[in-house]
């Protein structure tokens, strides 16, 4: 260490500057804090110094005069220096060396001019000191010593207690306890205790004991008492353990601590007299007890809490048990003092917030508010803290209020005087207080006020730099809602005026914040408090009773319960309600109606609880099937309309969910959406209507109230109201509108990737119905200006925003309808003309005004070359009207008015009523008849400016640049398929609009080509549907054959609303030929033969897609064959066809497919109760000559054989499809070639047995033949009776009794008569027969194969079957295109034979003069001799080998199918299908030999001897069949030469 501080050169130089060094060194360390290594460092330099000096290396004087320089430089360094040389004293007391312990001693006596006597005697030995001449001798120095020590420790003293000096504590007591209301001060009273103390020498201690005692008796003169001890102390300390032995003295077993001791403790901490940890050690129970006694508590709530929700049936013993232990636990509940929370009350009393905090600090969280008593203190300190501020802004205007005086104390929080302040002690109290603010209603309803008074402040301000600087205490109050309001409100007792208070608050939040708040409140507080705990098991137990005994009987009584316990418990109240109704959808409607009893902040969370519910992650919204959307998930949507429409609750959170969950491209929730709008706004949507309701949907708004829904619709206009707003309010209305028509889409390509195909079309259904649903919402309440400001054009739609057409065209009609109106009243205001021509004229204007830019608009949502042939005004027009615009329903007009007279009447003949409900009543039901009346009229003249309107841009609709075919394609794809699908009075509309467009007789329009391609071939359209897509387009199908059935049923009908228009041209010339010439017309007849072919189209596309085993082809044809039923079938062979198909589903599908199954069967039953409006194919159109009225264009138009009839143009179409049908459906044909070979041979067996049967064959045939005759004719008569009373009579009115008039005219034809035609026909049949097949193998040598396999083929798939033998030779190529297409007449065959060849005479009279207009009889008739020859012996052969070989297969089929079709034929009267049944159904319609044989027996006996006799010739009776149709051939090739004939004649006029 020497080397360190005193370096050896110091001593070698120590004159010259050694001594400077050091001490120079002694001031560097001297000038240094005193910290401990510095002092050493001065302490080991004065030892290095002296060590030298005894070790003889520095002179003593040397050493002294310096020690003296470095005792100057600090005041401490005496007692360094006697430290130094006591450690010498003892090192140099050991050595040897004497001389050394006299350098020591001659440097201490050198150094007491430097450091005192008395340390020098504290710090040396006593012989040092005794040598050194400090004092005389060592040992009595020793001796002295130990009496000190003994006097000081081991003497007792006398401590003059009271006992002892009672006059002096007397006189002190009365001192103290006198009065102290005068001008009495702490310091006169502190002077006389000092005299008494000094007077009566009392223990000062003593006397302070005294003083506390007298305080803590007398607490309240603080202001006396605080100050006399603050003078009378001199050490805290003292006064600390003075208190604390109080403290200790109160700690026994049974001991109550007063609460003046915790008073006089506080007021002392207050005044900072003691400190708090110094007492806080003092006092009991310990912090870990208190945390342990806080985990005991929790545990013991939940145990409760779980004891509450158990299901358990304890015996009676255990139940004994129980009770005993609880008892005990009563006994022994009283629990021990707790001198903490004692001292924290009384702390919270004087308003010393700052060591309450403290104490706080060092417990669990809410452990010390838990207390009553700390929390009421508490609440005291708080209401005194914002008084005045409450004064200010929070109190209501009017309401007084007690006065809260503050503290007075200097130390107390201060008053908050404005919103800022609450932010430094207030909202830090109320964090400390919890959910113990419950205990201070009041304080309760202050804060709320205060928070409103804030919220109004906040939201009124309109500066931004004080917004944020007010957006903290924002998230103050937030916080103090979550941590402290709700909780607390959760702990009161069904105090439904503060659930009321805490709503006026709130409301002022957007809901974002209030079901934030709400979620924390159900999800978290109740899981931070063991009261909280116990209190939701409580509420769930209680919940469960009141739930349990809910029903429709007892609402008001349990809605009284439910309101109880909604008002302090509203979520979990609610969590339990949803709960119980996602399981059990029957108690929607009681707990609707027990909810009356809420209040408005229940209502609000309940729609939060409901948006919780839904948007729960841990449920599945499909069920286990994957096919059907889960019924908790139908249960809460049908709720959510329900409460929605009935109570005031906000909608906004539950709208933006369903954006929300659009957004992410999910529609299940759209379910929802559908509900509430249903519910709020009386808006069905729904495919079922009748169709007075659908026609009820034309009309008005009065009238689709009134007639248009299932339920009564009323007192929709609050709620509808509350929709709107929510929606205008939150700019939801168009993002909800263009995510349902964008998910539509979506849920096909992004949602459907995984689903069933079956739960992808509801989704789609659902998707789409709630779009038009909601869209209808929107066009009826939002006014022109919002529509119009929100909605922005159509062009914007679909390109910006990619929505779909019809999605697009749909939201934009009500705009177009406005605007139209609106500037309508404009020019009807600007210039006053009444005249209806001129309404007409601004109605027009109007509509050109508003019109013009949507033309432009189209114009880009297309390709251009779709405007060659549609005109965009033509395009929007269309798109732009609807129903209301095109008819007025005045039926349902009638109706409804008539239904408000009869209750009119009712309520004049009900006595029971009183007088003024009757009055009430019938002044409402006169109103709406009146307001019914005024609509009607009003759309009359709608329509009528409308239809004016169309007749003025009719010429201008179609351009027709490309083929008329081409036009109609694109009408039908970008106009019609769209929009008929798109809900049921679209599909109306579309039908009606085509209607208008034919009547309108628009250039350009073909209806007939518009028509064939409708029902031509629906198969794709069908399949490619989902369920209420292809209601509709059933109800679209069948608007559309109802038009063509009245068109049918009637000539004059036809002739007058098809006979000289443009649509039914069957030539199509120049372009600006509006068909004029009659000749270009098609006929009635010819249009039946269409109609015909249309019914077997419908029929093959409904079998194909019955047989294709796709659940969604059956699905969707059995929906579109229940709509079109009132229409379709008519014919008996078609629908008897069906029948069969469907009778097979229903037997398939019963176990593997319930839902086909059951829809097989509804449309079963309702088609046998159609079958007797279902006529025979002859009487639905004549079947004499089929092949000629196949080509109405040929046959009637003379010259113009070279243009295209109407027919012809439709068969084109037709024939196009049917092959598209046919390449698509090879597949299926082979896979049905089983079926279609039993078809052909059936067909061939039966015209085996018709030409070559044996001869005991065909006799035995004549037997049957004539058993049956009688039969058949007494059936024959009963339907003659029956036919004018049949419902088809009824309902088809007089159209059809016209109809079957002529039918019946025919069959009822003399027998003389018929005997009579039949030998001149018998005489011509020998004639024409090989005339006919000669011709036909003149003319088409190359086409003969390949086209009489075309009309096999077609026969087979679809049921056709030729009109004569295959035998016969194949006919012309246009006579097999005309066969096929137009006709179809394969269901005609046995027609031919029916009457037994009388019709063709009747026939041929009414027909052949059209024919014959080139050529005279006698010149066919030697033609035909010729022809006849060459070909009979051909045809002979021919048929003799087809019989062989198909008579084996006859028989057995004949005899299979007679026991198959017994009992049908009994109930079809006779008339039932012909003989090739194969062929008269596309499909499975079972052959039926006798049936036909049935059909031909209608000769008398001399007929049958007739007909016996070519039998023995020529094969029997089926052999003079052949002959007939060989006749009926030879027709057709006389009608192929006048064709050849009219086409010359026409190219000359040409």
């Amino acid at each position: 260490m020497a080397a360190l501080i005193l370096p050896s050169d110091w001593l070698k130089n120590w004159d010259k500057s050694g001594r400077n060094e050091f001490l120079q060194f002694c001031q560097d360390l001297a000038g240094k804090p005193s910290i401990h290594e510095f002092v050493k460092d001065l302490q080991t330099a004065l030892y290095e110094l002296c060590w030298h000096v005894i070790q003889g290396n520095l002179k003593v004087d040397v050493a002294a005069s310096l020690l003296a320089d470095v005792m100057e430089l600090r005041d401490d360094l005496p007692s360094i220096l006697a430290d130094v040389f006591c450690i010498l004293d003892i090192e140099t007391g050991c050595l040897e060396e004497k001389h050394k312990r006299d350098h020591f001693t001659q440097l201490v006596g050198a150094c007491f001019f430097c450091v005192p006597d008395g340390v020098l005697k504290e710090r040396l030995d006593p012989e040092t000191l005794e040598s050194l001449g400090l004092i005389k001798q060592a040992q009595q120095f020793n001796q002295k010593i130990v009496k000190i020590k003994t006097k000081l420790f081991y003497k007792q003293q006398k401590f003059n207690l009271l006992r002892e000096e009672n006059e002096g504590y007397a006189k002190l007591i009365t001192e103290l306890g006198q009065d102290l209301s005068s001008n009495l001060t702490s310091h006169l009273v502190l002077e006389n205790i000092k005299s008494l103390i000094g007077c009566f020498n009392l223990d000062p201690n003593r006397v302070l004991d005294i003083i506390l005692e007298v305080y803590e008796c007398r607490s309240e003169h603080d202001e006396f008492f605080v100050p006399l001890i603050k003078c009378y102390m001199c050490e805290h300390q003292t006064l600390c353990h003075m208190l604390g032995f109080k403290f200790k003295f109160h700690q026994e077993p049974n001991g109550e601590t007063p609460s003046s001791l915790y008073h006089v403790a506080a007021a002392l901490l207050q005044h900072n007299l003691i400190a708090l940890e110094d007492l806080y050690v003092h006092l009991l129970p310990v912090d870990s007890t208190i945390v342990e006694e806080h985990k005991r508590v929790i545990l013991e709530a939940k145990q409760i809490a779980r004891k509450l929700t158990m299901v358990v049936v304890p015996s009676e013993k255990s139940d004994d048990k129980e009770k005993e232990k609880e008892k005990e636990e009563e006994k022994n509940e009283k629990p021990p003092d707790n001198q903490k929370l004692g001292l924290l009350e009384a702390l919270l009393r004087i308003g010393d917030w700052q060591h309450a905090q403290s104490i706080m600090d060092q417990m669990p969280a809410f452990y010390a508010t838990s207390h009553k008593a700390i929390a009421i203190a508490l609440c005291q300190l708080l209401h005194r803290t914002v008084e005045p501020l409450y004064r200010r802004a929070g109190m209501p205007k009017g309401a007084k209020g007690g006065l809260m005086a503050p503290l007075r104390n200097k130390q107390a929080p201060q008053p908050a005087e404005s919103f800022d302040d609450l932010s430094k002690d207030v909202f830090i109290m109320l964090c400390y207080l919890g959910p113990h603010l419950s205990h201070d209603p009041i304080l309760f309803a202050k804060i709320v006020r205060l928070g409103k008074s804030f919220m109004k402040e906040y939201q009124s301000e309109s500066r931004q730099e004080t917004k944020d600087k007010m957006d903290s205490l924002l998230s103050c109050f937030l916080s103090i809602a979550d941590q402290v309001l709700l909780p607390s409100l959760s702990l009161m007792e069904c105090n439904a005026c503060m659930s009321e208070e805490i709503w006026g608050f709130f409301k002022l939040f957007p809901y974002q914040y209030r079901y934030r708040l709400y979620g924390q409140w159900k999800n978290d507080t109740y899981g931070n408090h063991p009261l909280l705990v116990k209190i939701k098991a409580q509420t769930v137990d209680r919940a469960k009773y009141i739930m349990k005994r809910l029903t429709k009987e007892n609402v008001k009584p349990s809605g009284r319960q439910i309101g109880k316990l909604s008002h302090s418990n509203p979520t979990i109240l609610f969590d339990y309600i949803l709960s119980q109704i996602q399981w059990y959808d029957n108690l929607i409607t009681p707990v609707v109606d027990s909810l009356k009893y809420l209040t408005s902040l229940n209502y609000d969370v309940l729609a939060y609880c409901i948006i919780e519910a839904l948007a729960n992650p841990e449920k599945e919204k499909m069920k286990h099937d994957d096919t059907t959307i889960s019924s908790w998930l139908q249960s809460l949507a049908s709720l959510c309309g329900a409460v929605f429409r009935k109570y005031p609750i906000e909608l906004a959170g539950l709208l933006q969910y369903v954006t929300n969950q659009l957004k992410a491209g999910k529609s299940f929730d759209l379910l929802i959406l559908k509900e509430v709008v249903q519910k709020m706004a009386g808006i069905e949507i729904t495919d079922e209507m009748t169709v007075e309701q659908l026609e009820a949907m034309t009309g008005g708004e009065q009238l689709k109230a009134e007639g248009g829904y299932f339920g009564q619709i009323r007192n929709t206009k609050k709620s509808s109201q509350r929709l709107k707003d929510a929606l205008l309010d939150h700019e939801l209305a168009l993002p909800l509108c263009l995510l349902m028509a964008q998910q539509r889409n979506g849920v096909v390509f992004s949602e459907g990737g995984e689903k069933h195909l079956k739960l992808v079309g509801k989704l789609y259904d659902q998707c789409h119905d709630s779009l038009v649903q909601f869209g209808g919402f929107l066009a009826s309440n939002l006014s022109t200006e919002d529509y119009i400001k929100r909605v922005p054009s159509v062009d914007v739609l679909c390109n910006q925003f990619h929505t779909p057409h019809d999605a697009a065209f749909f939201l934009s009609r009500p705009m177009y309808a406005h605007q139209i109106l609106s500037k309508y009243d404009e020019l009807k205001k600007a210039e006053k003309g009444n005249s209806q021509q001129k309404k007409v004229h601004k109605y027009i204007a109007a509509c050109e005004q508003v019109m013009a830019p949507v033309h432009e608009a189209v114009v880009s949502l297309h390709l251009p070359k779709v405007w060659d042939d549609l005109r965009p005004q033509f395009y929007a027009t269309f798109w732009s009207l609807t129903m209301y615009d095109l008819a007025v329903p005045h039926n349902a007009y009638d109706r409804e008015v008539n239904k408000l007279k009869l209750q009119i009447k009712a309520i004049e003949e009900n006595t029971e009523m009183p007088m003024n409900k009757k009055k009430k009543e019938k002044e409402r039901c006169t109103a709406l008849q009146d307001k019914l009346q005024e609509e009607e009229k009003k759309q009359l003249e709608h329509v009528q400016r409308v239809l004016h309107r169309l007749k003025l841009e009719k010429d201008n609709w179609l351009l027709a640049k490309s083929t008329k075919n081409e036009t109609i394609t694109k009408f039908l794809q970008l106009c019609i398929f769209p929009r008929c699908v798109f809900s049921a009075i679209d599909a109306v509309y579309c039908a009606r609009f085509v209607e208008l467009v034919h009547q309108q007789k628009t250039p350009n329009f073909c209806t007939l080509l518009c028509y064939d391609r409708v029902f031509s071939d629906i198969i794709y359209t069908v399949a490619s549907c989902t369920e209420n897509e292809s209601r509709r387009y059933g109800r679209f199908l069948c608007c559309m054959l109802e038009t063509v059935t009245r068109w049918h049923s009637d000539r004059a009908v036809y002739e007058k609303e098809c006979g000289n228009y443009p649509g039914f041209l069957t030539i199509f010339r120049a372009s600006g030929f509006d068909g004029g010439n009659k000749a270009d017309q098609l006929d009635y007849e010819n249009f039946r033969h269409v109609v015909h072919k249309w019914h077997y189209k419908l029929t093959k596309a409904s079998v194909h897609c019955l047989e294709t085993g796709e659940y969604t082809h059956i699905r969707n044809i059995l929906i579109v064959l229940t709509k079109i039923l009132p229409w379709y079938p008519k014919v008996l062979n078609l629908g008897q066809a069906l029948e069969c198909r469907v009778h097979k589903i229903f037997q398939e599908e019963k176990e593997k497919r319930p839902d086909l199954y059951a829809l097989a069967m509804g449309y079963s039953g309702q088609l046998k109760g159609r079958k007797v409006h279902m006529v025979p194919e002859n009487e639905f159109h004549h079947k004499e000559q089929p092949v000629r009225s196949a080509t109405p264009g040929t046959v009637q138009n003379g010259p113009g054989n070279t243009g295209k009839t109407a027919a012809a143009t439709a068969a084109s179409t037709g024939k196009t499809e049917e092959g598209a049908i046919e390449d698509s459906d090879k597949s299926k044909e082979k896979s049905q070639a089983a079926q279609k070979t039993a078809s052909k041979t059936s067909s061939a067996a039966n015209k085996a047995s018709s030409n070559g049967g044996s001869t005991p064959n065909s006799t035995k045939g004549i037997k049957e033949k004539e058993d049956k005759e009688k039969t058949v004719k007494e059936k024959k008569e009963k339907k003659e009776k029956n036919s004018s009373n049949t419902p088809e009579a009824k309902t088809g009115g007089k159209d059809k009794q016209k109809e079957e008039k002529p039918t019946d005219g025919k069959e009822k034809t003399p027998k003389a008569d018929k005997d009579k035609r039949k030998e001149d026909k018998k005489e011509e049949k020998s004639k024409n027969d090989g005339k006919s097949a000669e011709k036909e193998r003149d003319v088409s040598n190359d086409s003969k194969t390949k086209e009489s396999a075309k009309v096999e083929k077609t026969a087979g798939v679809g049921g056709l079957k030729s009109l004569t033998p295959r035998s016969d030779g194949v006919e012309s190529e246009r006579e097999q295109k005309r066969r096929k297409v137009d006709t179809h007449s394969s269901p005609s065959h046995s027609s031919a034979v029916k009457d037994n060849l009388n019709d063709f005479k009747d026939s041929t009279s009414k027909h052949h003069p059209n024919h014959t207009t080139v050529l005279s009889k006698s010149k066919e008739r030697d033609e035909e001799k010729k022809e006849s020859e060459k070909s009979r012996d051909r045809s002979k052969e021919r048929e003799k080998k087809e019989d062989r070989k198909d008579r084996k297969r006859d028989y057995s089929n004949s005899d299979r199918e007679m026991s198959q079709e017994a009992k049908r034929r009994k109930d079809e009267n006779g008339m039932s299908s012909s003989k090739h049944s194969k062929s008269a159904s596309p499909s499975e319609s079972p052959p039926s030999n006798d049936k036909d044989t049935g059909k031909r027996s209608k000769t008398t006996g001399k007929d049958k001897s007739d007909l016996a006799k070519p039998e023995k010739t020529s094969g029997g009776k089926k052999e003079s069949r052949h002959d007939k149709e060989k006749s009926e051939k030879k027709r057709e090739s006389t009608g192929a030469k006048e064709d050849k004939k009219h086409h010359k004649s026409s190219e000359k006029h040409r």
